[in-house]
């Protein structure tokens, strides 16, 4: 049987237009339309046909060959410029411009606040073509490695430390320089001497303009590279990382708002995340659903009373994994007493408020037992083992937090709640599966943002032409 063989020297006969390149059907055709729909004048992109100086390249052009090649794991500038001169699709979608790899980074640089208006353009468009709801959000986040090397990480013992080494250092070169005799200061050990001696003392310099930089930002840890990131463990170890927000609708799993955020917690993010997606969808959500890390009284409590939040305690979490609470004598068996403002254990002895003041906790009350009563109990040991006597903390907004465990524990709770994986993680994982994003390219939080905004954007329309197909997004795009 005969092989199906090649021939570089056959003559064909390419289409003659660029716009017959692309089938009808391929999907490079609606985040062509997308882009091309989007307000000029919104999004702050400038558009000026009488402008003076060298002619630039088409804005909305380099829009789209952003957009796209995140969309399809092609992140790089020079990976775009090629992409430029070799794939069809780009080709199309450029309408056969090239632009060098410079200007695409510039591009991608100078303009994060038009990025992050695109962002939110796209998600006006999913609530007006019916693809989100805004009724039921759920925020999670994740981390993405960032440009940077845990070598360039400083802390103020990795300071002292180097700084003693050259002090050493230094000191040995100058017993040495001395040690030379008068007469061979022109040897070349001299020479070598004193040159490493500059650069031992240039080191010294770097070291306490470090230092100093470290105090200013208040970090223990600060990284010399990309000094928004943080040293924290995720899927691929102990590395320098980015925090990732993004706030998925319930409907589609589209995503609505996406940040990137300074701090390796999700504490105290999720009021900042409900306002900015209140903000892109110009409405209030009904519901709010996170996981236990963004579980903080305080900061739920900034959250607009009509939206119900979802959001399991610690100790929520523990029992339903375990099937036993955190504590065997957990503060829920333990009942408050109004009109003495006291606790009763469950042997029925009283527990009274004190004077005692909690770091970092202001807003805490501490009720405690005696300590008498407690040792002679036949739970000691189980219940407490300090001599004190047994204390439970009580919040000044203790209403709240008994109103959040009863809304989780409720079955309207429970149903929003199990959706939260399949919702929230959604997008994360074609982040790192689809478009390769386990590690950013650029530096800084404001260049991060960037990079994220695209992929937002791309996630969305790769998931709107998954529901409607290229041909029936295309129409629902131009009908908006």
């Amino acid at each position: 049987m005969a092989y199906i063989k090649g021939n570089r020297n056959q003559i064909t006969l390419l289409p003659s237009a660029v716009e017959d390149y692309i089938a009808k059907d391929d999907p490079v055709r609606a985040y062509d339309a997308f882009v091309e729909t989007l307000d000029c004048e919104k999004l702050g992109l400038v558009i000026d046909e009488n402008q003076s100086g060298a002619n630039p390249y088409w804005p909305k052009a380099i829009l789209k060959l952003l957009i796209y090649g995140y969309s399809y794991d092609t992140r790089s500038s020079r990976k775009l410029e090629r992409a430029c001169h070799h794939n069809l699709a780009f080709i199309w979608l450029t309408e056969g411009i090239k632009p060098d790899y410079r200007t695409i980074a510039r591009f991608r640089i100078d303009n994060k606040d038009i990025l992050k208006n695109v962002m939110r353009q796209c998600a006006h468009m999913c609530l007006e073509l019916g693809l989100v709801e805004g009724n039921t959000l759920f925020i999670d986040g994740t981390k993405l490695k960032a440009d940077a090397s845990m070598q360039k990480t400083w802390s103020k013992e990795r300071l002292q430390k180097h700084e003693i080494k050259i002090t050493e250092n230094i000191d040995r070169i100058l017993i040495e320089c001395q040690s030379i005799d008068e007469a061979e200061k022109n040897d070349g050990s001299l020479i070598k001497l004193k040159t490493e001696l500059a650069d031992q003392a240039t080191l010294k310099a770097q070291m306490a303009k470090i230092a100093k930089e470290l105090d200013e930002s208040g970090k223990k840890k600060l990284n010399t590279t990309d000094a928004d990131s943080f040293v924290s463990k995720a899927d691929r170890g102990t590395k320098m990382y980015h925090n990732i927000q993004s706030t998925v609708d319930e409907k589609h799993g589209l995503i609505v708002n996406a940040d990137v955020v300074d701090q390796s917690v999700d504490t105290n993010q999720l009021s900042v995340q409900v306002k900015q997606a209140g903000n892109t969808l110009d409405k209030k959500p009904e519901n709010v659903c996170a996981d236990n890390g963004y579980y903080s009284i305080d900061d739920i409590e900034k959250i607009d009373k009509s939206i119900t939040v979802i959001v399991p305690s610690r100790e929520q979490i523990v029992k339903e994994r375990t099937g036993k609470p955190l504590k065997e004598f957990p503060k829920d068996v333990f009942t408050y007493n109004n009109e003495h403002d006291c606790y009763f254990c469950p042997e029925r002895k009283q527990l009274w408020h004190t004077d005692a003041k909690i770091p970092g906790k202001p807003n805490a009350i501490v009720y405690r037992a005696q300590g008498t009563e407690c040792k002679g109990c036949k739970h000691f040991g189980a219940c407490t083992t300090s001599v004190n006597g047994r204390s439970i903390i009580r919040q000044k907004n203790e209403t709240l937090l008994q109103r959040l465990a009863q809304i989780y524990k409720s079955d309207t709770g429970q149903r929003i709640y199990k959706l939260r994986k399949q919702k929230a993680e959604l997008p994360f994982a074609h982040f790192k599966r689809n478009m390769n994003m386990r590690q950013l390219l650029l530096r800084g939080i404001e260049k991060v943002k960037s990079e994220v905004f695209l992929c937002t954007i791309g996630y969305n329309l790769t998931r709107m032409i998954n529901i409607l197909g290229v041909n029936g997004l295309t129409r629902a795009i131009n009908s908006v």
